[in-house]
């Protein structure tokens, strides 16, 4: 039996050894300075927080989910939510009710709020009504 790890290195060298036969050539991720990586920390970090408050904001009730879904092109933090996270904060709808109302209205489950067409937030949005 592998552990997890194993398995992992195993998949690994299997997908890179195919990647190879298929003459795909793989890139090194860049080397990131320390400062760089405290930045990128700090960003992610921050990222976090808001998108936090965004859904605390709408499972209280401050912001009704229409008028977010109606920013998310214009506000970063509400453009790279996914639809279902935001869907979830609304007060009565879980992950059943979310994913039956994505599946009616035909926006897959792992689309950003940015994604979003106009035809599918309208769709959205009267579909909450």
């Amino acid at each position: 039996m592998h552990s997890a790890r194993q398995s992992r290195e195993i998949v690994t060298a299997v997908a890179i050894a195919n990647a190879e036969e298929e003459g795909i050539t793989t890139l090194a991720l860049p080397t990131l300075t320390p400062e760089q990586r405290a930045e990128a920390l700090a960003k992610a970090a921050e990222a976090r927080k808001a998108r936090s408050e965004l859904l605390a904001s709408i499972k209280s009730g401050k912001q009704s989910i229409d008028k977010v879904l109606n920013k998310a092109k214009e506000d970063k933090t509400i453009g790279k939510t996914k639809v279902t996270a935001l869907l979830k904060a609304v007060p009565g709808l879980g992950a059943v009710k979310v994913a039956a109302l994505l599946e009616q209205t035909g926006i897959d489950p792992d689309r950003r709020a940015a994604g979003l067409g106009e035809r599918q937030r309208e769709a959205l949005i009267q579909a909450l009504k």
